[in-house]
């Protein structure tokens, strides 16, 4: 082999690890910013999905890196600085208190956000049309939606006198859940009882009030840390009998009476769809924040007939998923 070619070929030879690593730099990544534990995953492969309908596939065009806040608040603002010091490309945040952490951690990364209140009184946009500033998503109504909740279980529970709420009184839509919800409880005719959680302990001694004052239903505000205590819920619901509704449908596949809200996987998907579009350039002051169109009742008859409660054929006929 003449000398030159030689050389040239040890030249490319040698040039392959820094190709590799620019075009690994060149590869966007994206903060995976999320409330619950890393076994949360089946909303994780929605947002997937709604990259991938959009062109990026992870792992090919696309890198994420997951954070996992483990259902605790004051971890959210040093993981928020974890990933705008690590300068990913986009943060998609799931819920408003890790929503609130990427805001203000960061006013130049683009944050694609899933919150169940509202995004301009939240302070995460200036409007719904044009929000401004790097954040844009979806609004899920998951808080506007607690009033509703209470509607239907005084449907499945006709002769309900007192319903509960539990609430985690850290969470900025502790508020306006309740307001909501006695509203609702007024016009139901029921008493309103408010229970506080934003601990393991607190959620038990939640449901040992029940024992001295009891209630005929309970209500659980839609809430992050609620959501990543499922077992912790719907087992002393199962033994105080008492019939609950929840607000998303996993909590009724894990064995919970009811529940209504927003359909998760498609809200998931479609910020994987808006996180693509901003990948390629888009900007999100100028993507709308988007509401849900999509939202499911399920029911649980397995746990209906055990806690002895006749499930109208009307709620039957409406749910969107029957569990026997």
């Amino acid at each position: 082999m003449r000398r030159r070619e030689f050389i040239t070929l040890l030249g490319a030879a040698a040039s392959l690890p820094l190709a590799a690593r620019a075009q690994q730099k060149a590869m966007p990544v994206i903060g995976y910013f999320h409330f619950a534990t890393p076994e949360y995953t089946p909303m994780a492969a929605s947002f997937l999905q709604g990259l991938k309908e959009a062109g990026y596939v992870a792992g090919q065009n696309v890198a994420i890196e997951y954070r996992w806040a483990e259902g605790q608040y004051d971890r959210l603002p040093a993981m928020a600085a974890e990933l705008v010091g690590r300068k990913v490309d986009l943060i998609a945040a799931f819920g408003p208190p890790l929503a609130r952490a990427a805001k203000n951690a960061t006013a130049t990364i683009p944050i694609v956000f899933e919150v169940g209140n509202d995004a301009v009184a939240a302070g995460l946009v200036a409007s719904l049309a044009r929000p401004g500033g790097n954040a844009t998503g979806l609004s899920i109504l998951f808080t506007q939606l607690t009033p509703k909740r209470l509607e239907l279980l005084c449907e499945l529970v006709p002769q309900a006198r007192t319903i509960a709420l539990l609430v985690n009184p850290n969470s900025p839509t502790a508020e306006p859940s309740i307001q909501g919800t006695q509203e609702a409880a007024r016009a139901k005719g029921v008493q309103l009882s408010v229970l506080n959680a934003s601990t393991d302990g607190q959620i038990d001694a939640a449901f040992a009030t029940f024992a001295t004052t009891p209630a005929d239903g309970l209500v659980i505000a839609a809430d992050p840390f609620f959501d990543t205590r499922r077992e912790r819920l719907i087992g002393p619901a199962a033994r105080s009998r008492m019939p609950t509704i929840y607000f998303s449908r996993e909590s009724v596949a894990a064995g919970g009476l009811i529940s209504y809200g927003s359909s998760l996987g498609d809200v998931y998907r479609q910020m994987g769809i808006y996180a693509a579009r901003i990948l390629k350039g888009e900007k999100p002051a100028d993507l709308p924040v988007e509401q849900p169109t999509k939202f499911e009742m399920a029911i649980n008859l397995k746990t209906a007939n055990a806690l002895g409660l006749r499930v109208p054929p009307k709620l039957i006929f409406t749910a969107d998923e029957v569990i026997e």
